[in-house]
């Protein structure tokens, strides 16, 4: 089962099976945004690749591709293995893995609201004070990164790094401008 709470040194190095070499999101599930929210999701990608830990429970057959999209208020994630050099090519059956959006809706709608105060924050208010918003986001970032590994625990099996992550990048899927 998926565990957020696991040490990040299981994050995966970049010759292990278990991660993801690539990574889209699908262009219909991404609500309309500015250049700043394009440059978020870019380096929100850019982060999950760079180190991840992402294993498909009971194959063996990675890295993988994953596409990201939202169909029906279920976020979908399509996994595909990346063929090996070296290995005979063939057609692999794509995972599938639906998960509603509803669990995961209130920790989105609030992690963006202490985003947006944090910000004007950082505008105005005293250090100790954009400190303490600061603390509440990780807490809220946190709890958006548990509750995907759980809904996703069976399925994909993550480390803390790229439930955050993965959670940062379904965050960007939403935002607006």
């Amino acid at each position: 089962m998926s565990d957020p709470s696991r040490a990040d040194d299981t994050v995966a190095h970049p010759g292990s099976r278990h991660r993801l070499a690539a990574l889209t999101l699908d262009p219909g599930s991404i609500k309309p945004g500015n250049a700043n929210i394009e440059h978020e999701r870019e380096v929100a990608i850019y982060d999950i690749l760079e180190a991840n830990h992402f294993e498909l429970v009971g194959r063996d057959d990675g890295p993988y591709s994953l596409a990201i999209g939202v169909v029906d208020d279920k976020l979908v994630f399509t996994t595909i293995p990346l063929p090996q050099e070296g290995a005979a090519g063939g057609d692999v059956e794509p995972a599938v893995i639906g998960i509603a959006m509803l669990p995961l809706r209130r920790v989105v709608k609030d992690y963006f609201l202490v985003c947006e105060t944090y910000f004007d924050a950082i505008r105005t208010a005293p250090p100790s004070r954009i400190q303490q918003i600061d603390v509440g986001r990780r807490a809220l970032h946190d709890e958006g990164a548990t509750a995907l590994s759980e809904r996703l625990g069976g399925r994909i099996t993550l480390d803390a790094t790229t439930a955050r992550r993965l959670f940062t990048l379904i965050c960007a899927l939403h935002w607006r401008g």
